[in-house]
């Protein structure tokens, strides 16, 4: 997680200029962090937090699991405890997490508590961070690795309402639920298991989704339903395997008085719940759409039924944002980040977007099989002087148009990469003699933008 901060009294800059700096100390970035350490490129690492583990240690609540199996969200090359199980807790992922840290001695490169403030392009293709307390430091490169589970998105609710509303960030354990007329808005992954946290202890749980979703369970025949998936399988044939199994586990929609999804499996993120519908058969989950207006005690749902609650979970996702970063460098549209190979810009050197995208899960196996390859493409930046984004959109890569993606494709593609980097490493000294007088375009100051 990254803080915004105001300045204090600026001090000396501390000369970084060989190092990357890493932003966040999460999944992502450690994974990111040991890469760039087998591959001995200098970086520092920071992260706003007084812990590692990002959302893992500041954004979950106390119940939560993760959805994906162990067998996919582990590092491949540090697997998880063998007493763990399919799907470890938020403590157990904390453990993993700072057991990953300690295995591959990162903590001497982490400072916590490094809330970054502005980051920006100066000459030489340098980049200048500023943090909270005033300290700048020069450094070659930086690695977005913030995460995008700390931005809340609130719905926009008409109206006035007499209760609590939260985020679902802001939900840490059942306690918060105990006794209350509960009403959880949303469909993905946090709305349900927060609508089942409440069937169990709340006086009612209502979950209002303005459309239906697709619940996968997280198991089929004993088996972790991400781990019938195999890398050679195509989309479509992973869709369809998915219906099967939602209907030999579920039946339709219509069982739970509830309307079929009007979009495919896989267009949006996938929702892995078993308790929803079966709460919903118990009469302890209540399906509503979508909310029209609050109006004091109750609210409002746009099939002009009215509910009375006392607290409303707000479970609307998050923003994709770098706040520390210039107008010029916001290429954010809606939940996608416009840059080339899931992290690369045209136009700029030295600053990457890291982990934005929602693999359809697998973190650590995806970054296990992506971070050195990243690492590969940090020391192929250092034998041109153009963009690495500039080298694939030359190589006719298109900018993404989703933040979903398909992991098994994710895979061939990063096998693919590897087998072929001599060739790209080619094609990137080609471009490169293109653009002889290339250089970052210097941006202003923090203070002479306020």
């Amino acid at each position: 997680m990254v803080q915004v901060s105001n300045l204090g009294k600026t001090q000396p800059k501390i000369d970084t200029k060989n190092k990357h700096l890493i932003i966040g100390a999460g999944f992502v970035g450690l994974g990111m962090a040991q890469a760039l350490q087998a591959a001995n490129i200098p970086y520092h690492q920071v992260d706003a937090s007084d812990d590692i583990g990002g959302n893992w240690y500041h954004g979950v609540y106390q119940t939560a699991h993760i959805i994906s199996s162990r067998r996919i969200t582990q590092f491949t090359h540090f697997p998880m405890p063998e007493d763990y199980p399919d799907f470890p807790s938020s403590q157990q992922m904390r453990d993993y997490l700072n057991a990953f840290a300690d295995r591959f001695e990162l903590r001497q490169h982490i400072e916590l508590n490094r809330s970054v403030s502005y980051v920006r392009p100066i000459e030489n293709n340098l980049w200048e961070v500023t943090f909270a307390d005033g300290e700048q430091r020069i450094y070659k490169g930086i690695l977005l690795c913030n995460g995008h589970h700390w931005s809340k998105r609130f719905p926009e609710l008409k109206g006035e309402f007499n209760g609590e509303i939260i985020h679902s960030k802001d939900y840490k354990k059942p306690e918060q639920l105990l006794g209350k007329r509960v009403l959880v808005i949303g469909g993905g992954n946090s709305a349900c298991d927060i609508a089942a946290e409440a069937a169990r202890v709340a006086l009612k749980s209502v979950l209002s989704m303005r459309e239906s979703v697709w619940f996968i369970p997280k198991t089929f025949a004993g088996i972790p339903t991400a781990d019938l998936i195999k890398w050679w399988m195509p989309q479509w044939y992973q869709r369809l395997m998915a219906y099967g199994i939602i209907r030999l586990t579920f039946g339709n929609h219509a069982n739970y008085g509830l309307a079929k999804p009007n979009y495919r499996i896989f267009e949006k993120h996938p929702t892995l719940n078993n308790e929803v519908p079966y709460y919903i058969k118990h009469g302890r989950i209540i399906p509503k759409p979508a909310v029209e207006q609050l109006k004091g005690d109750e609210v409002e749902f746009v099939d002009r039924t009215s509910e009375k609650f006392d607290l409303i979970v707000c479970a609307t996702g998050y923003h994709v944002s770098y706040p520390f970063l210039p107008p010029e460098l916001q290429r954010v549209s809606g939940a996608v980040v416009k840059c080339y190979a899931g992290a690369f810009l045209d136009d700029y050197k030295g600053l990457y977007y890291i982990g934005w995208g929602q693999a359809r899960g697998g973190v650590g196996s995806l970054m296990a099989a992506y971070a050195p390859l990243f690492a590969r493409y940090l020391q192929l930046q250092d034998q041109i002087n153009v963009p690495l984004g500039l080298v694939f959109k030359e190589m006719g890569q298109k900018l993404p148009t989703t933040h979903l993606s398909d992991p098994q494709q994710i895979f061939r593609q990063l096998k693919l990469a590897n087998l072929f980097f001599n060739l790209v490493a080619r094609k990137a000294a080609h471009i490169d003699s293109k653009y002889p007088n290339f250089s970052n375009l210097p941006l202003l100051p923090l203070s002479a933008n306020n």
